[in-house]
């Protein structure tokens, strides 16, 4: 068994949670889950009698096993990893002998898994809503588990819920019934039969309709937002075809998408059968759905194949990153796979800059011991690795040779979670007749060096050509040359590459505030409703200290919760003196509305820590 994970306090080595039996009531009133979690659990080891599971500001009441009242008691708090529960069976296992242990729980109403809103929080004011986010260590904050990624398992959910409300889970949809229970409420089923690790359990309840936009896919909103939604994804089919030509069958059945209130915390999140997105990608043109293409490629990487411990997060996300752009390219040309992959390494610039290029975060494979993973979250694991394979794929024979090999991994270690070691074992077997080749490459620098990678990927830059000239244009100009700017400059340019002159710019030092005002007045880039060039913009006007974009900047930072945009735009505001107090103050009069890792995440960055 490989090292224990760092983020958990489970023992897999010793025993496995092969599946769960949940059955649960959700409790607007209390802000509550309560119900009881059945585990299926299997020895790995000879005499087995106590186990230890995740929690976080959990309640227990009981724990049998196979029927019979076990011990149980909560260890030491930890001040982010939770507190074990440490069980003890009242008889012996065998080293494959299986039993159930059946846990009866509830929620607490501070949980960082579960964002729970009042009526008025929602776009159609009349019901509640509630939504889950466990990745990456926040299932415990739900039910007890092994919250690793190395144990996966299937599950069966009964979910009981007011029965004006729609529930669904990661997971095919199984029927619905009344509550026998109570006639106010009805009991909602699932079922996932393909084994995932705790994190990909996901809850959502709502008002929620939905609309077919596929053979297998529901797109899912408040009644507000379904046709928008339905219009904005309508290319997710398209999508799918191509990932499951690149990367082998889908095995997960359903392919539903969600759209989630505005706080949501990240761009999408991988849920099995059903995908969490942030509305900010609803921009209108279609032109935001890469996040689509992420999020369907998750389903062979990260959901099939998963990281073992989050050390090894880049084979998640960096593999991912690289599918996302193959579809990408596929359906849009190489050139374009190429100028978003150009946008990734600058974004890793950007991140590196931020972070500082001598911290150890920014190792592509990061030492977490005593690390809080919301507050380690960033685009290294995703940039730094897809500029690992990008790599590999130059050096060892271009997209169609270096895609055989990703497929075969998928292959290889579907249904598994793996760790990076694995990863090149199978890179080098599978390249046996290039291992010269293999061997030049600094795997050291790549894996466990800080700061950008040892190597540079070669791009294509036809399509950035255009964003590189304009955007130097403005960084050489003096005062006397801001006449020669025109709305002609951003003739022909697709909102993919406003996003990346935008994003030159502000890799560079802020400019005058006579440039950006002058922007404003030829581009009239405050008109833009697109959420990836309206942050980007904004971000350009704060750090050149444009005071009259403080409200504009604040607007977007509360108007959504996505931590992509929320986080920095917070970051420049507490940074420009004109802006700081009124940063601080609409903080903390927003920091209830806002989900419980967004909060604690903003609070450190302008010092705000409760």
């Amino acid at each position: 068994m490989a090292a224990a994970d760092p983020s958990s306090f489970a023992s897999p080595a010793c025993c496995l949670t092969r599946h769960l039996h949940l059955r649960c009531r959700v409790d607007f009133g209390a802000r509550a889950l309560r119900g009881a979690a059945a585990f299926t659990l299997r020895a790995e080891r000879e005499a087995l009698r106590c186990l230890v599971l995740d929690t976080k500001d959990l309640q227990v009441f009981k724990v049998t096993a196979n029927g019979q009242d076990a011990k149980f008691a909560f260890g030491e708090k930890h001040k982010f990893k939770g507190t074990p529960l440490e069980i003890t069976l009242p008889f012996e296992l065998r080293r494959g002998q299986e039993a159930i242990i059946e846990i009866s729980f509830e929620s607490s109403p501070q949980s960082s898994a579960l964002q729970w809103f009042t009526p008025e929080q929602t776009s159609g004011k009349k019901h509640p809503f509630l939504f889950s986010q466990c990745q990456a260590t926040h299932c415990r904050a739900i039910l007890p588990c092994q919250d690793t990624p190395a144990v996966k398992l299937t599950y069966y959910a009964e979910v009981s819920v007011p029965k004006e409300l729609v529930a669904l889970m990661s997971a095919n949809r199984d029927g619905e019934m009344p509550d026998p229970e109570d006639s106010s409420r009805k009991i909602y089923r699932f079922r996932q039969d393909v084994p995932i690790p705790c994190y990909l359990i996901a809850l959502v309840v709502g008002a929620l309709e939905s609309r077919q936009i596929g053979p297998r896919t529901l797109v899912w909103a408040e009644k507000e937002l379904v046709d928008k939604s339905a219009y904005e994804f309508a290319e997710t089919e398209a999508m799918l075809q191509t990932a499951e030509d690149l990367a082998g069958p889908y095995v997960w059945g359903q392919y539903d998408l969600l759209v989630l209130p505005p706080s949501f915390p990240y761009g999408g999140m991988e849920n099995p059968c059903l995908t969490f997105v942030t509305p900010t990608l609803l921009a209108g043109d279609r032109s935001l759905s890469n996040v689509i293409a992420h999020e369907i490629s998750h389903s062979w990487t990260g959901n099939l194949v998963t990281n073992k411990t989050w050390e090894h997060f880049w084979l998640n996300e960096g593999h991912t990153v690289y599918l996302e752009r193959r579809i990408g390219g596929r359906l849009f040309g190489e050139q374009f796979r190429h100028f978003e992959a150009l946008g990734g390494w600058r974004e890793l610039q950007n991140t590196i800059k931020t972070l500082g290029d001598t911290n150890p975060i920014t190792n592509l494979v990061p030492d977490l011991s005593d690390i809080d993973l919301d507050a380690a979250y960033s685009s290294v694991p995703y940039e730094k690795g897809f500029a690992l394979l990008f790599h590999l794929e130059q050096l060892l024979g271009g997209p169609d040779v270096f895609m055989g090999f990703l497929k075969a991994y998928i292959q290889q270690f579907a249904y598994k979670s793996v760790g990076t070691d694995e990863w090149k074992k199978f890179l080098y077997s599978y390249f046996k007749d290039k291992v010269d080749i293999l061997d030049k490459v600094d795997w050291n620098s790549w894996m466990h060096a800080p700061g950008m990678p040892p190597v540079k990927p070669t791009y294509d830059m036809t399509l950035a050509n255009a964003c590189v000239a304009l955007s130097q244009r403005w960084i050489k100009a003096k005062e006397s040359d801001l006449g020669s700017f025109s709305s002609a400059d951003l003739k022909g340019m697709s909102s993919h590459q406003l996003i990346e002159f935008l994003g030159q710019l502000l890799l560079e030092a802020p400019l005058p505030v006579s440039h950006v005002k002058r922007m404003q007045q030829v581009y009239d880039f405050n008109a833009i409703t697109n959420s990836e060039i309206r942050f980007r913009w904004l971000r350009l006007c704060i750090q050149s200290k444009w005071e009259e974009a403080i409200p504009l900047a604040l607007k977007m930072a509360t108007d959504q919760g996505r931590m992509k945009f929320t986080r920095p735009l917070f970051r420049d505001l507490y940074n420009f003196d004109k802006s700081r107090d009124l940063t601080v103050k609409t903080f903390l009069e927003h920091r209830a509305c806002m989900h419980p890792v967004t909060s604690m995440l903003v609070g450190k960055d302008l010092k705000q820590d409760q």
